[in-house]
């Protein structure tokens, strides 16, 4: 008797980070100018998740929440999202806040943290089991946003690269450079370790010499990173700030396998909202890759995703594949 082929089994990908309330003033005027501010969530990991979960991708997310209304309203956003939210724990007093002003023409736009002592600060290794949350993953994505936040964020996240490495998923890191976290620390020594080995990391010029003090013309960046870090890929973004309105954006990938870098075509974007590009870049790659498209279309389809959430305001791209393609096809 012949057994139908078992289907196979979707890509599931587990990302790490902290997610914040993120408040707005209307249209372009500046913080607090007037008494009105909206409401959002967002946070680099977050953000990926939603934009995978959009593209199809199976995503679930790995935070830390206050058990108070406001964390319960962040968790059931990404559930409306698609995002998978089991492995988010409650606990400590309060959520990370940060305040976006837009700016406008030749005013660049500003972000004013206030996270300190937040609910995901005290994220500790002990508080979760990674070989029970990466059962049956396929990727594992985090960021260098999350050891700037304390010892126990930075502890956690090496212990999950680990335990994901340990089952076979694949391991991106965004390097992610914020510079109102680090302050006067040098990033260097807790960024490196997480940085070696990993199969994709992502990143850009300034990120990348401030994070891992390397620097480099655009054609031989990706090569010397790969090199020193043992990376599989890596994917750098380039954003020209033409002004707070009009971004250039485009991309380059990297496969050390082969040697070869693919680059992408440059879009000038109009941009409604900065925030969360990168991190919509990241998830398109993310999706593409466990796609097997080639390294070419991969970078491309990133890169259209990246330029498209410059065009909607406030951290999540909703973007789904048609729509992503239909700019890819659109700008041949």
């Amino acid at each position: 008797m012949s057994h139908a082929a078992s289907p196979p089994v979707p890509p599931r990908v587990v990302t790490f980070g902290e997610l914040m309330l993120r408040l707005s003033p209307p249209g372009h005027e500046r913080l607090l100018q007037s008494p009105e501010l909206r409401a959002g969530f967002g946070g680099c990991e977050a953000n990926v998740a939603v934009g995978l979960a959009h593209l199809g991708v199976r995503a679930d997310y790995v935070s830390r929440l206050p058990d108070n209304p406001i964390g319960f309203a962040a968790c059931h956003a990404l559930q409306a999202e698609g995002v998978g939210t089991r492995w988010i724990l409650r606990g400590g007093e309060r959520m990370g806040i940060y305040f976006v002003e837009p700016g406008a023409d030749i005013g660049a736009s500003r972000v004013v943290y206030d996270r300190a002592r937040s609910a995901f600060a005290g994220f500790t290794t002990s508080m979760v089991d990674w070989a029970q949350v990466l059962e049956g993953a396929t990727w594992f994505h985090g960021s260098g946003i999350t050891p700037a936040l304390g010892e126990g964020p930075q502890a956690a996240l090496t212990v999950a690269i680990a335990a994901a490495r340990g089952r076979g998923a694949c391991v991106s890191l965004d390097l992610n450079y914020r510079p109102a976290l680090w302050r006067d620390r040098d990033p260097r020594p807790l960024i490196e370790p997480l940085v070696r080995d990993t199969d994709l990391l992502i990143g850009n010029r300034e990120a990348v010499r401030t994070m891992l003090g390397i620097e480099a013309d655009d054609a031989s960046l990706a090569p010397r990173l790969a090199d020193r870090f043992a990376c599989r890929r890596v994917a750098l973004t380039r954003r020209e700030v033409l002004s707070a309105n009009e971004h250039g954006w485009s991309a380059a990938l990297y496969d050390a396998s082969t040697g070869s870098t693919w680059n992408s075509r440059r879009y000038e974007v109009r941009v409604v909202d900065r925030v969360g590009g990168g991190d919509s870049f990241a998830a398109g790659l993310i999706a593409a890759l466990l796609a097997d498209r080639p390294p070419a279309e991969a970078v491309e389809f990133a890169a259209a995703s990246g330029a498209l959430k410059l065009t909607v305001p406030g951290d999540w791209s909703r973007a789904t594949r048609e729509e992503i393609e239909h700019l890819v096809r659109a700008c041949t």
